[in-house]
Formats: structure tokens, sequence, C-alpha cells
């Protein structure tokens, strides 16, 4: 489990108009510190020139900063002067090797622009002041060089994306005894031939997906650290746009080929105004990364516009890659799973017993969970729990069934009823949220209420439920938040795609209803969690923020996994932090197979012996348990 933070300042370098070579577009900046100083060596795009061709040129800019996000004294310091490089010079990878500063860049020398034109050059400098010498290096279609910090094996060794302007790109590596080996010629007649030989193993996800090295690799003592960019559907075929996400590769010390770790998917995507508008709309690059302190800081571009950064604790990064520490990220799952399955000999819960609520009163653990009959209809069922796990009790008769005609099935085998309850403790009242359905309109919420005194003495006198969400409007996954906030009480709801919220007066619902739908986040188009999101069980309280766990579906693949949010205490329509990977997924064959494969679908969330107990439909049939420490979630939030 790990939190990206976009920095609070971003952009943090732009486009200054009174300068013509830096006018329109200023980004993919690479970093390197020297002395007390962080020198940022950036792209920039010039104003349009009428006299040339094409209208902009890209040459490279250099500024200095103190702290990482403040850059002076910006100037230009390289820019095309060779026939290799006469339409441009783009994105530069600088390295501190041996002593010098290597400037690995882009060079291209044909317009229109096209793959027999676009090489590899580099530019040398002794002091970041000036340029020594330039050369180019390859001899074949290729971007994106770097050079290791330090020798692998006694050697010289890069890292560029070859063929990275036709399908199939990939990310090589290559090594020399010199480093000006780099540059000759006969160097890359040898090496291109068994080019395959070098290659890192097929990081494309599918086959019209595009890699790219970003940043100059890091040096851990778990494995050389890789930040790249993974573009989804960059070639044609694919079944949407290009989707640009960042992620992150260990490689193995010895041997830069081998892969030790990966991320699962991208961590960063375009989701910021200036990420999504920019000269190349809905962008982002990595192009520079810093250790500080316990943090990486990445820098990438913006829309091709801007510098931005971000901010990633190493530790858990890492973490989350290496296997033999990334369980301890994840929800750990009860041995005794499922611990409630379907009854047949009950039809009202003989096709599924799933999406369990939860609350703890009395010194137990009472769960009332969605049971789906026979014919498809949803009612509630009832089961106790002693330790959380264990079922103590269960009864035969449901507790709550459908009563109106918003939940009543109006075509015979159709889906409809009382969906994924959810409950919420406020004063001796409890409050139960749920999906109600008449399998022809539009999903919607629907809410009642029960004393705490009736609940526990089993008798089940529910109010009367009322309709909570508008006419026609798709809504589901609701819940209230179990304290005031502002004076005022709060709901959280998914519209669509999106969580939302809206902020009530009373919970007098004959004349309350939702209708502000204040959207908190959706979904990060390209990641786990990119087709859309929903609430699990109600946040909690911590001194840190409302921590909120989520379920999302992803857009490839539509698994349902389970993520988390930090939301403001004050205001909690404000996201503090969220977890870039998953922190649950369906693995086990009752979360894989069943009426809804591949899911797992928490409805419930209870604290004991410092851990969350999160209680979750398995593949839209089972209920099954599992917990996590709530210091590795709080730690993780608030990095």
């Amino acid at each position: 489990m790990f939190v990206v933070k976009r920095t609070e300042d971003n952009p943090i370098l732009v486009p200054t108009r009174d300068r013509y070579w830096e006018a329109s577009a200023t980004f993919n900046m690479s970093v390197v510190k020297k002395g007390r100083n962080i020198y940022g060596l950036y792209r920039a795009i010039s104003s349009s020139d009428k006299l040339g061709t094409p209208d902009q040129i890209s040459t490279i800019g250099i500024a200095k900063s103190k702290d990482g996000l403040h850059f002076e004294n910006r100037e230009k310091f390289i820019e095309p002067t060779e026939e290799w490089e006469k339409f441009g010079c783009e994105d530069p990878r600088v390295t501190f090797f041996e002593g010098r500063y290597y400037i690995f860049y882009t060079a291209l020398s044909v317009y229109p622009f096209a793959p027999e034109g676009i090489r590899v050059a580099v530019a040398v400098s002794d002091n970041l002041e000036k340029i020594g010498e330039r050369h180019r290096v390859t001899t074949f279609n290729s971007k994106a060089m770097t050079l290791f910090p330090e020798r692998i094996n006694g050697k010289a060794t890069v890292l560029f994306s070859s063929h990275t302007d036709g399908a199939a790109a990939k990310m090589v590596v290559a090594q020399a005894a010199d480093v000006s080996e780099f540059w000759s010629q006969a160097f890359w007649d040898n090496w291109y031939p068994r080019m395959k030989e070098h290659e890192i193993e097929n990081l494309r996800r599918d086959d019209y997906d595009h890699v790219e090295v970003g940043a100059a690799p890091i040096k851990t003592e778990h494995g050389w650290l890789v930040i790249y960019s993974h573009i989804q559907n960059f070639f044609p075929g694919g079944n949407r746009g290009p989707l640009f996400g960042i992620e992150a590769l260990l490689l193995d010390l010895d041997d830069p080929r081998k892969i030790i770790g990966r991320t699962k998917g991208p961590f960063l995507v375009p989701e910021e105004p200036y990420e999504l508008s920019g000269h190349v709309p809905n962008v982002i690059f990595p192009s520079g990364v810093l250790v500080d302190d316990e943090n990486i800081v990445i820098y990438y571009g913006a829309a091709d516009t801007t510098v931005c950064s971000a901010r990633v604790s190493l530790k858990d990064l890492i973490s989350s890659m290496n296997p033999e520490t990334e369980s301890r990220w994840h929800f750990k799952r009860f041995k005794g799973n499922p611990v409630i399955t379907p009854a047949e000999n009950h039809n009202w819960e003989s096709k599924a017993t799933f999406n369990p609520a939860v609350i703890e009163l009395g010194g137990k653990i009472h769960i009332l969970y969605r049971a789906l009959s026979g014919d498809n209809t949803s009612s509630i069922g009832y089961a106790s729990s002693i330790d959380g796990v264990s079922i103590a009790e269960r009864l035969t008769e449901p507790v709550y069934k459908p009563s109106e005609d918003f939940e009543t099935k109006r075509i015979d085998g159709a889906n409809s009823g009382c969906e994924d309850p959810r409950l919420t403790k406020i004063g001796k009242i409890l409050y139960m949220c749920y999906t109600a359905f008449d399998g022809v309109g539009p999903p919607r919420v629907a809410i009642t209420s029960i004393t705490e005194k009736d609940f526990l003495a089993r008798r089940w006198k529910w109010k009367k439920p009322k309709l909570i969400t508008p006419r026609d409007v798709d809504d589901k996954d609701a819940c209230l938040f179990p304290e005031k906030v502002g004076g005022k009480y709060l709901i959280l709801h998914r519209i669509g795609t999106d969580i939302c919220a809206d902020f009530l007066k009373t919970l007098d619902f004959t004349t309350e209803i939702v209708d502000k739908c204040i959207r908190i986040f959706g979904p990060r188009s390209g990641m786990w969690d990119g087709y859309k999101v929903g609430i699990t069980a109600p946040p909690v309280r911590t001194k840190e923020g409302w921590v909120l766990f989520y379920h999302a579906v992803s857009e490839r693949h539509h698994f349902y996994r389970i993520g988390a949010v930090l939301l403001d205490l004050k205001d909690p329509t404000v996201v503090l932090a969220r977890t870039a990977d998953p922190i649950f997924s369906p693995e086990e064959p009752y979360e894989k197979e069943g009426i809804m494969p591949n899911v797992v679908f928490p409805c419930g969330l209870i604290i004991r012996d410092g851990l969350f107990h999160i209680y979750y439909g398995g593949a839209d049939r089972v209920v099954g348990v599992a917990t996590m420490e709530i210091s590795v979630v709080l730690n993780a939030l608030s990095c």
C-alpha cells in the first residue's frame, strides 16, 4: 500500500511568454543534485517562428533550485546545432557519472517527424555551466536513454527505449567498458543484431500499449528503482485513446535486464486540470526523480506544457513491489472463509448470501447480509458472532424484506428487492441505507431505521423506508457518517461512477432528500479503479482524518478491488490521500467464481484489537472476513 501526493504548488515550472525559446511549453524535467542546489534540465518549446519548419522548435533549458520546487536562473542550455538534431532537442535525462554530467536527449533530424529521424544524442558537461562535447548516440529509432549512476559489474550501463515510434517498443539495456563507446557506430553495429538479448521482459500489458524509460535509475538495497511511462492504447487498434500512466520497476542490482518487482499498474494518471489541458492534453510523463529523506520526488511533464512533481514513500513503494513484504500491505483473509454461504433449504437465501453490513453491540457482532432467493429477490438476513469470524447464530427468516412499490419485482425472474445494506448508529438509533430496485427503473437509495433496543431484542420494527434520491437517478452504495460534521449530518453515496456527498439538516427523511451530490472523487482512468468507484462501509474517524475504504472496478478487467482514502476531519469532501494500488483483490476461488466473478465487495467494518475487520461479499455469492492493522493503513495514508 502506498500513496502518491502531488505537490500543492503544481505546476512548479511554467512557460515564460516573454522568452521566445520557452514561450509555449516547459516540461519533462530531469534533475540532479550539485552541492546544495538542484539543477533541472527541461524541454522547452519556442513560440511560433513563421520562417521555420516546423513552427515550434524544442530546446533544452536549465534552471537551479534550493528546495526542488522553486526554480530560478532559467537559461537555454542545449539547442539544435547539428544536422542530426536540426528539428529539435527533446526530453533530457541527466546523470552524474564518474565526475561528469551526461545529458542524453532525443534528437530530431527530419520533418515531418518520422522514426528514421528520431535518435538518441548526448551532451557532456563538467559543471552544468556549459557543454563540453555532444554526439549522436544511436543509429536506429530510439528515445529516452538514461545512464546508470554507477558501473554494474565494472561496465557503464544505459537503459533506453528502442523502436519507440512503431510497435512494439522495448525497454533495453546496453553495457560498455567505457561510456564513450555509446556514441560509437561500431558499438551499435555489434549490439543491434543481438538486441533481443538485451531486452527487459515484455512490460506492455496489452499489444497496443507502449513503454518508455522515465527518470535515471535509483540504487536501493532491494534493486534499481526505475520510474517509467506506461501508455495504454498507444498504438492503433486499441479500444480507446491513449492513457498515460506512471509505473515503477525494481531491476536486479547485478543484472538490470531482470525484473524483481513491479507495480501492478499505473500509480499516477492525468487527473488535475494542468494535466488534462495543455499543449498535448491528457498527458503525464515522468522524467526526473530525487531521493528526499524517506521519500522520492517524481518530476513529470503535464500536458506537454508544464513541470509538476509528486511525492511517494520510498519504503512503501518498494515494499508494494517486493513479494516478501507485499502481503503486509493487503487485507488478510480469515482462514475459515467463507463464513456465510447460501442455505438451500431456505428459498429466500438459497441462491446467494453476500455484501454484509455489520455493527458491534452488546458484546456481539451483528451481521445483516443481502440474501438472494431462487427468483432473484433480495432481502436482508441476520447472523451474529462473538469473535467476529465464527457464526454463533443465524436466523432462518429474513429480518427485512421488500415492502414498497419501488423495491417490488415488476418482471418475473428479474433482480429486485433490498440490496447491499450499510449500518450506522447515531445516538440510540440504527440507520440502514440500502439499494432499492424494482427490476425496471434505475437503482435508488432507500433508508430505514430501528431503535437499538428493538434491534437487540429482535423486534424488527423497522421504520417505513424512504427513497432519498431523485427519480430516474442511478444511485447506490450509501451510508451515513456516524456523527455530525459542521453541525450537519452527512451521507455518502454513488452517483453514476463517482462517490458523492450530501449534507442534511435532519434525519427526518420525509422531508430530506439528496439533491446536491457533491463529488468527492471518482475513477482514475487507466488505473485499477478506472471504471467506477463506490463506498464500502461507513467511514472511521481517526486523528489523521476520516478513513474510508472504497471498492472500484477496472476498465480492462472489471475486477472489483478495494482501496482507501483519507478525508479531512472538518470537511470530508476534501480528499487528503488516496492509495495508489489496491489493498484487497479477488484471489480465492470463492471470490473469483460465483454469480459475479472476481468480486470482493465489503459493506461492513468494525475495529477490534488494533485491526480493521472488513466483511465482504465474494463473487456475489458468499460472505468473507479479512483484517489489516490500523497502523499500517494510517501510516500509508498520512505519510
